[in-house]
């Protein structure tokens, strides 16, 4: 069984919708900010616009929307089952079940103690917003826990994306609450192979997002 945490803390609600210019978050003081990963759909793209040549543009788009479900199910599962949900694998795939017991090890060993998941971040500094996986002690020590899938093992450098989301809602977080967190945790399930950890701190990631935040204002206007 895992422990959630009593802190007394309250995360504002925010709403949101998907629009021609990427996904928005409307606070609750009415203001309108981008989400993390609007922001960070910015960068190149020309490493995937490379594999959709040369898979071809039907097997990639078969391949990522399987992608997105599959993804999406090992987040409902890993919600659930720190949630202590005796049900946690009710109505899943057994493929998806599969992926998630690749993780499930890591989770009973490593995270407990646990504050929030899935909820919502907003900076008023960095004007963005978005959805936390979950905020749990990983190895005794409050961190951002996120939870990705992946056909192959990743390399540190391909996944930086991961990083700078990370350490914005670590930021976000603290702007909220005023407790910091530096420590940010991904746990990637790999098809096939070992699951992957990368435990990494805020400040190392926090000024790359930063820069693009600015760059995307100066794409985006807003």
């Amino acid at each position: 069984m895992f422990t959630h945490i009593d802190h007394g803390m309250v995360l504002p609600e925010c709403t949101r919708e998907t629009t021609p210019q990427g996904r928005k978050y409307f606070t609750p003081e009415g203001n309108t900010y981008p989400s993390v990963t609007t922001v960070l759909g910015i960068q190149d793209k020309s490493g995937l616009e490379a594999w959709k040549k040369r898979v071809g543009e039907e097997e990639a788009k078969k391949i990522s929307t399987q992608a997105a479900v599959r993804g999406t199910a090992v987040h409902k599962l890993a919600e659930d089952y720190l949630d202590n949900r005796e049900d946690w694998k009710a109505g899943q795939m057994p493929s998806n079940i599969f992926s998630f017991q690749q993780i499930k090890g890591i989770l009973d060993k490593r995270v407990n103690n646990i504050w929030f998941q899935e909820a919502f971040l907003y900076s008023d500094y960095l004007k963005t917003a978005g959805q936390v996986d979950c905020i749990a002690e990983f190895d005794g020590k409050l961190s951002i826990v996120d939870f990705k899938t992946s056909r192959k093992p990743k390399r540190k450098e391909w996944i930086k994306n991961y990083f700078m989301q990370e350490s914005f809602y670590a930021v976000a977080f603290e702007e909220r609450t005023k407790k910091p967190i530096t420590q940010l945790v991904t746990i990637i399930t790999v098809d096939g192979d070992e699951p992957q950890v990368f435990v990494e701190h805020r400040n190392n990631h926090i000024r790359d997002f930063m820069q693009l935040r600015v760059d995307f204002n100066k794409l985006k206007g807003f």
